[in-house]
């Protein structure tokens, strides 16, 4: 197994730095670490530091914060851990797993003792009664139950509450509520009982994938939707219709949610390789021997019957991305990991690449893969820029991530809290990743 350099001092030289709050690189710098914080940044080294430092020549590289995949369920984490650091992905927010695995690993994650990105955990999800899933899922019938369970979740230590989609509307309601009281956000599905702007108003911190959009588009249509659960996303045909809607009265949409502080996590990806479910079903796809039987069992078994997806879903979901940016909504990247389809830290680069071809500016895509979701997650004064005395995760990159997202991809090295990982450290992780895949096949 794979022994990294252990927390000391480094000095990268020549580097050229790129700090997303402006959208600027800076050429020239070095930048000192110190255990696991950014020291200092300038021109030259500062004083005082150890002459110990190990060098690392920066000239023609690119610093980069490290990335975030705001919509994770990690469950697989031996493998997925070393295939996120080995893409960059050095900060997770897992989406729904049950109390009793996600917050034990998170702690573990967090403190180091197990290889892989930092995490934020919702814990188990909040869903009506019966849940759609109940391995991961907490079944609730009434407001008052909603209330009591936010408070148990609380108490197991969760860092935000999941809503999922069949939640009824005043149960939903009570939960944000209960919710806000704590000082936890109520992240997640808008229920099939709600609209979108509902949600908003009442104070849905995230909403996650298109959910509460077709609606949107229905009711700009003076078509009738349900308002109860007729499958999830079971109005989804009325993206094909996007074109009919007026530019203006969907911008109209967008400022109300705009102005309510709701940030959405749009997962495209998801829709894209959910037009190619069949292939995997049968497991003809690439980078599938970095995934192991677990994973693709439950590809199997949850996901046998899905149908593939029309192509219009995605477009005109990545259509409506771009209008909710030109909107200031905030938006922020994740992938829906453990989907069928959906790769450990590659598939934050395909979505990322996904917001550019949609016409989202490449220093946006990555503010809304760094900045952003650590800001969401209260994170922003230790991660998500390259900035004195925050944590040292960062990616070293061969070409400017600002002028064409896709460069991100091209990683020379990675830093986890002051962890280096060079070159041929994030090549064993793939590696890793892959024995550890064929070790636990029968």
């Amino acid at each position: 197994m794979i022994t990294p350099i252990p927390a000391s001092s480094y000095r990268i030289t020549d580097v050229n730095v790129v700090y997303v709050e402006t959208g600027t690189t800076v050429p020239g710098q070095t930048v000192m670490i110190v255990g696991d914080r950014i020291e200092s940044i300038g021109a030259q080294s500062e004083p005082g530091i150890p002459e110990r430092a190990q060098t690392i020549h920066g000239h023609g590289l690119y610093l980069m914060p490290g990335l975030v995949d705001a919509h994770v369920h990690y469950l697989d984490a031996p493998g997925f851990g070393r295939l996120m650091i080995a893409n960059g992905v050095l900060l997770v927010r897992d989406m729904g797993m049950p109390n009793e695995y996600i917050l034990g690993l998170r702690d573990a994650l967090n403190r180091g003792e197990t290889l892989g990105p930092q995490m934020v955990a919702a814990g188990a999800i909040l869903d009506g009664y019966p849940p759609l899933i109940p391995p991961i899922s907490l079944g609730i019938k009434t407001p008052a139950e909603g209330r009591a369970t936010v408070s148990q979740q609380v108490e197991a230590g969760v860092d935000m509450i999941k809503v999922y989609s069949r939640l009824d509307k005043e149960v939903f309601l009570a939960i944000v509520e209960e919710a806000h009281k704590y000082g936890r956000k109520a992240v997640g599905h808008v229920p099939e009982s709600v609209y979108i702007e509902d949600a908003a108003a009442a104070g849905l911190g995230s909403s996650e994938h298109f959910f509460g959009f077709e609606k949107v588009i229905a009711n700009l249509l003076g078509e009738p939707v349900n308002l109860y659960y007729a499958g999830m996303g079971s109005d989804a045909g009325y993206f094909q219709r996007l074109g009919q809607v007026k530019a203006e009265e969907l911008l109209a949409v967008y400022q109300r949610i705009r102005a309510s502080g709701m940030a959405i996590c749009p997962t495209i990806i998801t829709f894209k390789v959910g037009t190619a479910m069949k292939a995997f079903q049968t497991g003809s796809f690439p980078l599938k021997e970095y995934l192991s039987p677990m994973v693709l069992d439950i590809w199997k078994s949850q996901w046998s019957q899905q149908s593939d997806l029309p192509d219009f879903l995605w477009q005109n979901w990545a259509q409506m991305v771009r209008a909710l940016y030109q909107a200031g909504v905030p938006l922020m990247v994740g992938t829906d990991l453990m989907l069928p389809g959906i790769l450990p830290g590659y598939s934050v680069h395909q979505e990322m690449a996904l917001w550019q071809e949609a016409g989202i500016p490449p220093v946006d895509v990555l503010r809304s893969a760094t900045l952003g979701p650590t800001q969401f997650m209260g994170l922003g004064d230790r991660l998500g820029s390259v900035s004195a005395g925050k944590t040292a995760s960062m990616v070293l990159v061969r070409a400017n991530p600002l002028e064409d997202i896709r460069n991100a991809q091209q990683i020379e090295s990675v830093f986890l809290r002051g962890q280096y990982y060079n070159r041929e450290d994030l090549a064993r992780l793939r590696t890793e990743a892959k024995d550890l895949a064929q070790q636990s096949a029968p």
